[in-house]
């Protein structure tokens, strides 16, 4: 008798479906076939990392002073407002990494945006970010999963977890793309003069340990 699994890899762990799994006793063919499935996603984001977390000091805080606090990325003006200000003094990517800033739009309301700062990258299509303000009541929430949903995996589309339901935001925000800390590179009497960079490190971003922590709705 030959035993066949089928199924693709997440990383995180597997569970058997079928006559297999639920123990029956049958006669067995030549081949089998066992099917496997990868466990829940969101089983494996629990175990990736701690719980989200939710941090009210008593005082307000927007998304904007504070990602400009944690990121290095010193831009002012309204969250919607950051990608185009970006533009031509820090560098502006479709891919994220750590201490760059996220800016999603459409966030409570199509005319909103909203920044937050990447902590970690988990694949190509997983993020946990640390963000102000995200559910509205002027708090921090630390460690956030975000997911790439987009349909070319471009990071055009995304949802986020949501720290007092205990799962994924069903709403699907737009991304304009990642702003990293470092400044490009500026052109001066026929001379490139490269401006020092901003990017911390992952313990300098406001949080010492890394864990998976935030809000979404």
């Amino acid at each position: 008798m030959r035993l066949t699994l089928v199924g693709a890899a997440m990383g995180a762990g597997w569970v058997m479906s079928g006559a297999a799994a639920a123990g029956e006793l049958t006669p067995l063919p030549d081949t089998v076939e066992i099917r496997m499935e990868p466990i829940a996603e969101t089983a494996a984001l629990e175990r990736a990392v701690p719980t989200p977390k939710i941090v009210r000091s008593g005082a307000r805080i927007q998304c904007v002073p504070y990602a400009r606090a944690n990121s290095g990325v010193d831009i002012k003006g309204d969250a919607k407002s950051w990608w185009t200000l970006a533009a031509g003094k820090y560098d502006r990517e479709k891919t994220p990494a750590v201490g760059s800033v996220i800016v999603m739009r459409g966030y409570n309301g199509a005319d909103r945006g909203h920044v937050a700062v990447v902590r970690a990258v988990l694949s190509d299509r997983a993020i946990v970010v640390d963000h102000a303000n995200w559910l509205n009541e002027g708090e921090v929430t630390l460690n956030v999963p975000v997911k790439d949903v987009s349909k070319n995996g471009d990071w055009s589309e995304v949802r986020v977890w949501h720290i007092p339901g205990a799962t994924w935001g069903k709403r699907v925000y737009g991304a304009r793309g990642f702003i990293r800390p470092e400044k490009v590179a500026l052109t001066v009497n026929a001379s490139v003069s490269t401006v020092s960079s901003g990017l911390q490190t992952v313990d300098a971003i406001g949080v010492g340990s890394l864990a998976l922590g935030g809000p979404a709705s």
